[in-house]
């Protein structure tokens, strides 16, 4: 059944209010706030992967690691992919898991692990961002590196389990390097995905992909990280105490940028709604909850239908007829100003 008359001004509001930016779980990658410090992480956007290799020899069993992560977006399906295949929509880190049987011809089989995101309403797991400095703005000691600390959390193994499944979340450490962009050696996942056009080829980027395997086995003297000349780097993934002792399994990563340092260079962020943008929005808010409001209150308390129902109804029907003679004098007031009356300079 179609809505009254009498309640389309309320609908409308309604609908058009809806509209509005709301705030979500998500972050905005390119505008990341830390103790008042502030990070545009845009370039580092897009789908960059680490990979990870660990054995058991004693059962001839090995498990390689595809960790692929997205700052600023959710991670896409690749063409033709599946829950077999990929993490459920919403994921932002996703580790892509491949059993090996060493003893059957190297048989193997692969599962998706979602680690960081924000999942469907359904399963009330949501990314839940933290952002921290490596190092305290209050301390005068030069101690510890420059730069910021994300904890990403939401994800879950097995994603459908709440007995048997552990939490997993995503701590990464972008550290402040001057010298680095943060793209240096940058293995991004380039093959087709659901919403791209891609045919799978690369930008030109230098792939080291091929020897990933042979440095994941060394670590950095005094550092957990992988030996390796990449700006993100992987240096961990493995059970650990979270508060209350809860087990979460974490996946830490560290991503050297200039991005992360307090002096980074300026970088475009697009669009921003800025001071007067939120202005604006919340002025909008605040009159379409007076309108909604008031709307309701003569419905209810005087039996008020169509315009009548709006607050100042007359007002707000005479307002086109205002601005027109508002226009008129300003025009009739301009022309006279350009006018010398007859006289003539003597």
């Amino acid at each position: 059944m179609a809505p009254s008359r009498s309640r389309a001004p309320f609908l409308s509001l309604l609908t058009f209010s809806s509209l509005l930016p709301h705030s979500t779980w998500a972050f905005a990658c390119n505008d990341i706030q830390a103790q008042g410090t502030h990070f545009n992480f845009k370039e580092l956007g897009g789908p960059h992967m680490v990979h990870w290799k660990e054995e058991d020899l004693g059962h001839e069993l090995m498990w390689k690691y595809n960790f692929t992560v997205d700052l600023c977006d959710s991670l896409k399906w690749h063409k033709g992919g599946n829950l077999a295949t990929e993490c459920h929509h919403g994921a932002r880190v996703c580790g892509i898991r491949e059993n090996i049987d060493l003893s059957t011809d190297n048989n193997s089989t692969i599962t998706p692990i979602d680690i960081a995101g924000t999942y469907s309403t359904q399963t009330g797991r949501v990314i839940d961002a933290k952002f921290e400095l490596l190092k305290d703005p209050k301390s005068n000691s030069d101690a510890g590196p420059e730069g910021v600390r994300a904890i990403l959390n939401g994800g879950r193994f097995p994603f459908d389990s709440k007995k048997e499944g552990m939490n997993q979340r995503a701590i990464v450490e972008f550290v402040c390097d001057k010298e680095r962009t943060g793209l240096e050696h940058a293995e991004k996942d380039e093959s087709p995905r659901e919403d791209d056009s891609k045919d799978g080829e690369k930008d030109g980027k230098e792939n080291d992909g091929d020897k990933k395997e042979e440095k994941l086995s060394r670590r950095e003297e005094n550092s957990k990280c992988e030996d390796s000349d990449h700006s993100l780097r992987f240096c961990g993934y493995q059970e650990e105490t979270e508060d209350k002792d809860k087990k979460v399994k974490t996946l830490r990563l560290e991503w050297r940028t200039k991005y992360a340092c307090k002096d980074a260079p300026a970088v475009d962020g697009g669009s921003h709604w800025g001071f007067f943008g939120w202005f604006f929005i919340i002025f909008f808010l605040a009159i379409a909850a007076y309108l909604i409001f008031g709307s309701w209150l003569n419905y209810n308390r005087y039996g008020a239908r169509g315009w009548d129902l709006l607050p100042h109804g007359d007002t707000i029907r005479d307002i086109p007829y205002i601005a027109k003679d508002f226009a008129r004098k300003v025009v009739g007031t301009v022309q006279g100003s350009g006018s010398r009356g007859g006289y003539a300079a003597v």
